[in-house]
Formats: C-alpha cells, structure tokens, sequence
C-alpha cells in the first residue's frame, strides 16, 4: 500500500508541479548556468547506493570545492539556491527517486555514505532497513534544528512505529513545517 501510495502522489505531484518545476530550472540556468540538477550518492534501503536528485542550489562543482556539509554562510550557495533551499524546493526533483523506487515520500533522510561511520552496526542496519524518504519525522517535527542525536532518534523511532497513518501524519506535519505554520 506505502509503494501505491508514493507512486500516485509522486506521479500526481511530478505533472502537477512541471510548469513550475520548469521554471526553477530556467532560473538556476539564466544564474549560474548548467547543470539544473545535482546528483549525488546516497545510500538507501539495505545499504545499497543510488544516486539522490536535488535542483542544483550551489555553483557548479561545488563538491570539489568544499565539504559535503553545507552552512547557511556557505559562499558555494547561489541566490536562486538560498531560495529553493529555504523553501525546500531543492528537494522536489527527489520525486523522480521515489518512482524509480530508491526513495519514498516519507522514511529517513538518506544519508551520504560518509555518514556511515556515525552510526553503531545495529542502529545503520535499523535505519537502512527500510526506503529512505523525502521527508521524515526529524524533518515533519524539527526540520534543519534537528541534533544528530535527535534525528537519529526519529529515524528510528519512525522504523519502529512506520505505517501508512504516520506517514499522512508526517506529510501532513511537513506541509505544516514548509508553510510556516509549525509541525501539529
């Protein structure tokens, strides 16, 4: 039911979002040219890597100019970036990894593989056991404020309680968080 579910929402939300998904493009593109997206691994259900979609918000080869961390001063984010990163429309283009079945619209964020060495075996192996999602608890909940010990948590906690009325329940807290008005 969760991959019926992902596939109809992200289908419905890929043709209803593509005028405006088209024009974000054509302003990262009049800035600071192509690509339009970034890709980059991440690991996913199983542990096994694929590469995760975002409309690109830094300059071009920025990872081989920095960390793959970012801060709100990083001087690689462009201004239509600082934009599309606030409004969380960076991560749109991550539809395109839900309905290729890498990613689903609610589960863990995925982490990069360097982030491997954060994690105990047992708690990798809990977090990886299941897709990892566009948003999730840490973001429906406490978004980017979030402390590693705290996401680690609801990422968790999200693997153990997960179900189709606490995914609704996140989007719904997500949609809360993206249009100011809290997390419930």
């Amino acid at each position: 039911m969760k991959r019926l579910l992902d596939l109809l929402l992200a289908g419905a939300g890929l043709m209803a979002l593509s005028p405006f998904l088209l024009l974000v493009a054509v302003a990262i593109v009049v800035e600071s040219g192509r690509p339009v997206f970034f890709r980059q691994q991440r690991v996913g259900r199983g542990g096994a890597t694929f590469g995760l979609y975002k409309f690109r918000s830094m300059v071009p080869d920025a990872a081989a100019i920095g960390p793959y961390f970012t801060s709100s001063d990083d001087p690689r984010i462009t201004r239509i970036g600082r934009f599309i990163r606030r409004t969380s429309i960076d991560e749109l283009p991550q539809l395109l990894n839900v309905i290729l079945g890498d990613m689903s619209l609610v589960g863990p964020r995925p982490d990069v593989p360097a982030q491997r060495s954060l994690y105990t075996e047992a708690d990798w192996a809990e977090r990886c056991s299941v897709r990892p999602g566009i948003t999730g608890l840490a973001q429906a909940l406490l978004r980017s404020e979030a402390t590693p010990e705290q996401r680690l948590a609801l990422d968790l906690r999200y693997v153990r309680e997960q179900g189709l009325w606490l995914d609704l329940q996140v989007m719904w807290w997500t949609l809360g968080r993206l249009s100011g008005k809290g997390s419930n």
